[in-house]
């Protein structure tokens, strides 16, 4: 059974960093994607970035500020944060698209707490 385990959230005041981690653990033979998704209260799951073999994806929200990377030795992804503003606010889940002994799949992490504010 694949399980995905966020860590790094916490309360930060806009203009700071924080990194947030994301590991990947079980049987798994292989995994080809890997991505971060912010859900705030009352709203839904949107995309930030995504990593693939062929790079790094970012959107709107993230550009400029965020950097995505990926450990592939150690089933890991990172979500560096930079400059975050009250509207960063959310609760941060990692996804990720794994073969495993169960076949492709994608997986979902619990999510960590990201609050901004002054």
């Amino acid at each position: 059974q694949v399980q995905l385990v966020e860590s790094g959230g916490g309360a930060v005041q806009p203009g700071e960093s924080l990194k947030l981690a994301c590991v990947a653990s079980g049987t798994i033979f292989s995994i080809n994607y890997m991505a971060w998704y912010r859900q705030r209260p009352g709203t839904q799951r949107v995309l930030v970035a995504s990593i693939t073999s062929g790079g790094p994806h970012y959107t709107e929200s993230a550009q400029d500020r965020f950097v995505i990377s990926w450990d592939k030795d150690k089933n890991m992804a990172f979500l560096e944060m930079t400059q975050v503003k009250p509207e960063d606010t959310a609760v941060y889940v990692c996804n990720a698209y794994i073969r495993s002994d169960a076949g492709w799949g994608h997986h979902w992490g619990q999510g960590t707490q990201v609050s901004v504010s002054s």
